[in-house]
């Protein structure tokens, strides 16, 4: 082609308002294989954006680790929408939040987009365990034992009674996302004391979101997971309160006083 025929467009550029659809920001882990999926599963094209900023994690999970990654968080933020406003971030580990603390989640997360609303997994659990009225619940982790044990505290510090914890052992959070269908069910069965309202379902690469309904029906109670509450809480702080179906009770439900 002749470089030299190229010329201005003769139409007049005219500039609309943009997308009507609300912006979230996600911040997946490097090795994530599940909640950004999840998150598009759940969340309509037509009324969410999802923007995902990657930010490294060295396996095995382990809580020297899982601390690492604090300093990475806020140049993992600035790479979202750079220069845009978002409506809501959720970070995307729910170990690294309980070894770390949800405020410093938030910190870094705002040094980045200042004021913007924080959703962290850990805190979206306890708040949706609330919202299914839960005050005696049930803790299912992937995790090792050492990474486990800071889960009771966590939610004990939040008004809960954590009746028991139970966790699978594993290190390798590639190998959580493999975690079966099969597997997920009967350790969240077997897991669910009796004297529990709810049971909480720990690790965004764990695959429950599919499962929800198939775990609630299997304990008879509510179940809350990490994603699941992630991409509830999400929503609601980003404006959106649609009630969505298929995934469990909690995402039928809004934020409690």
């Amino acid at each position: 082609m002749d470089v030299s025929v190229v010329q201005p467009s003769p139409v007049p550029v005219k500039l609309d308002e943009g997308s009507p659809v609300k912006k979230i920001g996600l911040v997946a882990l490097s090795t994530d294989l599940t909640l950004e999926r999840d998150f598009h599963r759940i969340c309509s094209p037509d009324r969410v954006g999802i923007y995902t900023g990657r930010v490294l994690f060295e396996n095995p999970t382990t809580p020297e680790n899982l601390r690492k990654m604090l300093p990475r968080i806020e140049a993992a933020v600035e790479l979202i929408l750079s220069g845009s406003e978002l409506d809501a971030v959720c970070y995307g580990c729910t170990a690294a939040t309980v070894h770390i603390g949800d405020q410093e989640i938030q910190a870094a997360v705002q040094s980045a987009k200042p004021g913007v609303p924080v959703v962290t997994p850990s805190g979206a659990g306890a708040l949706g365990l609330k919202a299914v009225g839960a005050k005696r619940i049930s803790v299912l982790t992937p995790y090792t034992v050492e990474v486990s044990r800071p889960f009771a505290d966590y939610f004990t510090s939040r008004g809960f009674e954590v009746v028991n914890l139970e966790c699978l052992g594993l290190l390798d959070d590639r190998d959580i996302a493999r975690v079966s269908r099969e597997t997920i069910l009967e350790a969240g069965r077997a897991a669910m004391s009796p004297d529990s309202d709810a049971l909480f379902l720990s690790c965004t690469a764990l695959r429950a979101v599919e499962y929800m309904e198939e775990v609630e029906a299997a304990i008879g109670k509510p179940a809350v997971s990490s994603n699941q509450a992630s991409v509830w809480l999400t929503l609601r702080r980003a404006g959106v309160d649609d009630e969505i179906q298929g995934f469990g009770r909690l995402l039928t439900l809004g934020i409690p006083d």
